[in-house]
């Protein structure tokens, strides 16, 4: 299969990450799917979908672990994100969260931590520990995920908040609502948006709308869908990929380029925010 050159989403701190990662949710919970996740991560490794995205809540852990397998001997090659808990998001607790996942991951520093969605605990509390572990040399940067306008807002006004370097969210063709007011936010002040679940766990699959532009591309619904959120500027996507089968067709996505008559179409069937609409999560 001929790939075309992977593209890149350039974080804030200067270094460039892939558009198209690998997401972990929902992996290491069936034993039986473990040899196939392993091979699907590799895989993708080699088709340079170099970023990896787990987190310490993902099967208690064991998913941390399950990357840590699929990753060994190859460290060097991998962008390797994970993500503290609210509640476990206090100054110690999150350095404490953070020696846990390297534990379970068999490295001895994360590329990217990010703080899961916001909690109880003070920001500025989470904030103290990832520089801390930034002095550590445990973590190189840091992040938030499901974190909406106002709280990116609440954000920035804090002290050291400028090392913010994406906020991983709920984005796809079913799940707009970030374009009202995060989306431009985020690309007014240059943080990457980082989508997860950007084919809405399949369910957007067997939408007429999609089956009909991935027909014109000779392509699959799928690919369309990550061709379309992965077409916006400063925008990368973390699709799960269980097999190899779906490695390959997920990498392909990066070769379609919609139409505008493509994206017309999309438009009609998926429309755009016309209010501001509440954060969504998975």
């Amino acid at each position: 299969m001929l790939l075309t050159t992977m593209r890149r989403v350039t974080l804030p701190s200067g270094e460039a990450i892939p558009v198209l990662g690998q997401g972990t949710w929902h992996m290491a919970e069936h034993p039986g799917s473990r040899e196939h996740e392993i091979a699907a991560l590799r895989l993708g490794l080699d088709l340079d979908m170099t970023l990896i995205d787990t987190a310490e809540m993902y099967a208690d852990g064991a998913t941390e672990v399950l990357v840590g397998e699929a990753i060994a001997g190859r460290r060097d090659e991998v962008f390797l994100i994970s993500k503290v808990l609210p509640h476990h998001a206090t100054y110690e607790g999150t350095i404490a969260a953070c020696q846990g996942s390297l534990s379970r991951l068999g490295t001895d520093h994360l590329d990217l931590y990010l703080l899961h969605w916001r909690g109880r605990v003070p920001l500025e509390q989470t904030l103290a520990g990832f520089a801390e572990l930034m002095r550590m040399g445990l973590i190189r940067h840091w992040g938030v995920s499901n974190f909406d306008e106002p709280d990116m807002r609440d954000l920035s006004q804090l002290s050291g908040s400028a090392g913010v370097q994406t906020d991983q969210v709920l984005y796809n063709l079913m799940r707009r609502g970030i374009e009202w007011d995060l989306l431009p936010w985020c690309q007014e002040y240059q943080i990457p948006i980082m989508a997860y679940s950007p084919i809405e766990q399949g369910e957007l699959l067997s939408h007429p709308a999609l089956r009909g532009v991935a027909e014109r591309h000779d392509a699959t619904p799928a690919q369309v869908a990550l061709a379309w959120v992965i077409g916006h500027g400063n925008v990368n996507a973390i699709p799960k990929m269980g097999t190899p089968g779906h490695v390959y067709q997920n990498r392909a996505a990066v070769g379609i380029t919609l139409t505008p008559n493509d994206l017309y179409v999309l438009e009609e069937a998926f429309p755009p925010p016309f209010h501001k609409v509440p954060l969504e999560m998975h």
